[in-house]
């Protein structure tokens, strides 16, 4: 991580813990005057109740009427107020003159507080600041006969509901940090899970990667595409030239959209790998995308090598006829050396027959090909492929009936593509065979090109030409191991046909229509 930014897994749990933390304090403080309104509601319950509950027991009564009230009714209230955990107890008369209270010394004073309401015939609950302090009291009156011959009021003073609440309050603080606790918990994992999906980078990063990405996708001059481990079935990123190398549709690529050849997807490193598509020739790089020492997709780089591909197939050609006459220059080397020795010797009829002998057979085959094949390119191949094939042991033949005025409809390059390789097809396969040798011919039948080599190997079914088409790519340095399949994509983009025979001998027969376009 870059020194002096923080990722946006970082930020996030930063703002989440921040933001938890104000809302779970604020919920504990809100929890706490809950607690102390549900406590002044519970003791405004419990006030009433009990002042309501003595001013109509029958004994109250009676002990107003007796000589001394606070005898008789100070013991009782005591024993009640104890029981109850009120804080006071007061019953007094019509004039406030107090005849119980907790604090003795109160007794026969003046009421403190409002009891006009009561006087009226009203019970009611207020908050007041009396002799023992503020408190929450009710005030109910005592009737005899329909009559108000006395007042009961009842508390609880602030300061012990403020006790109740404070015990309460370390229950509420345990639940606050628990939550709290759970909740950073919660968000580590959550800010760990954002850290693997954005790779730790900060926002500016993420954005500036975004920015990149998006114009290196859309500038680059090579096929991308990216399939993630979690769903490698759809590619999840995917340029425009990808699209057009591939001729993809629009939308969701999915694996079984790519060449069948391409659509392994195996966590193994591939460099310049060569793949054949009904119309192009590709270069395939393939790289595992890691993580933390996970695999976390797959790349994908395609280069378009379909016109270098051209040239190198007639490169090899060229380069198979500069061998041949090479070959025939150190030949022809070796006889003149034994001409010469021959006419030393005196030998001379013998020298002159050997001599136009393996003149007469090279020059016929030479003759007859430039006579009867137009093209010189095409002319120039088969004779390299004789001199090649003979150097690895193989007798090729052009067959007397060759005849090719021109390749169309295809250009000379395609057509010394395919020629080429056919013939090295045919030239790999005879080598398995004893007596070796190739047959290659090249004619126009029925406004058609028509080329067949045979050849002396074991031949191939037709499932076996159907697997060597669709193979469609090669890791061999030279490129080769795609004789097949490009001979099928020129084969399909002229709408020809291609069949393989075993019998009576090996042989593959290409035929395309004059007319193709």
């Amino acid at each position: 991580m870059a020194r002096g930014r923080v990722s946006l897994a970082r930020q996030v749990l930063i703002l989440q813990l921040a933001v938890l933390t104000v809302v779970i304090a604020a919920g504990a403080i809100l929890a706490v005057f809950d607690a102390r309104r549900d406590s002044d509601d519970a003791t405004r319950q419990e006030v009433l109740g009990i002042a309501v509950s003595l001013a109509q027991a029958k004994s109250t009564a009676e002990a107003l009427h007796s000589p001394d009230p606070t005898a008789i009714l100070q013991p009782q209230t005591e024993r009640i107020r104890i029981a109850t955990g009120m804080d006071f107890i007061v019953v007094m008369a019509p004039d406030r003159t107090r005849f119980t209270h907790t604090n003795v010394d109160q007794i026969g004073k003046p009421f403190s507080g409002n009891i006009d309401r009561a006087l009226r015939g009203e019970t009611f609950t207020e908050t007041y600041t009396g002799s023992l302090g503020p408190s929450i009291r009710s005030v109910t009156p005592i009737y005899d006969n329909g009559a108000i011959i006395g007042l009961v009021s009842a508390g609880v003073t602030r300061a012990k509901i403020s006790e109740q609440v404070k015990h309460g309050i370390p229950v509420i603080l345990g639940i606050t940090a628990a939550g709290l606790a759970l909740a950073t918990i919660g968000s580590v994992l959550l800010s760990r899970r954002l850290r693997r999906q954005t790779l730790g980078m900060a926002p500016a990063e993420l954005r500036t990667m975004y920015e990149h990405h998006d114009a290196v996708l859309h500038s680059i001059r090579e096929g991308l595409l990216v399939f993630p481990s979690r769903s490698p079935d759809v590619a999840e990123v995917v340029n425009d030239e990808a699209r057009r190398l591939l001729d993809l549709p629009e939308g969701a690529v999915r694996r079984t959209d790519l060449p069948e050849s391409m659509q392994v997807l195996t966590p193994v490193v591939v460099r310049d790998e060569m793949h054949v598509t009904p119309n192009r020739v590709l270069v395939v790089n393939r790289d595992p995308v890691e993580w933390e020492g996970r695999t976390i997709g797959t790349v994908l780089t395609i280069r378009d090598h379909t016109e270098l591909e051209g040239v190198i197939g007639e490169l090899d050609s060229v380069r198979g006829f500069a061998e041949s006459l090479r070959s025939q220059a150190h030949e022809s080397a070796n006889r003149l050396h034994t001409v010469i020795t021959m006419v030393e010797l005196g030998r001379y009829d013998e020298a002159v027959q050997f001599a136009t002998a393996e003149l007469e057979l090279s020059q016929h085959l030479i003759d007859r090909l430039m006579g009867s094949v137009q093209e010189p390119a095409l002319a120039a191949l088969l004779l390299g492929k004789v001199g090649q094939a003979s150097e690895r042991g193989v007798e090729l033949t052009i067959s007397d009936d060759t005849a090719l005025d021109s390749p169309a409809p295809l250009t000379t390059h395609e057509a010394v593509t395919l020629i080429g390789n056919l013939a090295d097809n045919a030239i790999d396969a005879a080598l398995s065979s004893p007596d070796a040798w190739v047959e290659v011919t090249v004619q126009e039948v029925d406004s058609q090109l028509v080329v067949k080599v045979a050849d002396s190997g074991p031949g191939m079914s037709a499932d076996d030409l159907a697997r060597a088409r669709s193979r469609g790519y090669s890791t061999k340095d030279n490129h080769r191991g795609l004789g097949l399949a490009l001979v099928s994509q020129l084969v399909a983009r002229y709408r020809g046909t291609i069949t393989a025979e075993r019998k009576p001998a090996a042989e593959v027969v290409v035929t395309i229509p004059r007319t193709a376009s």
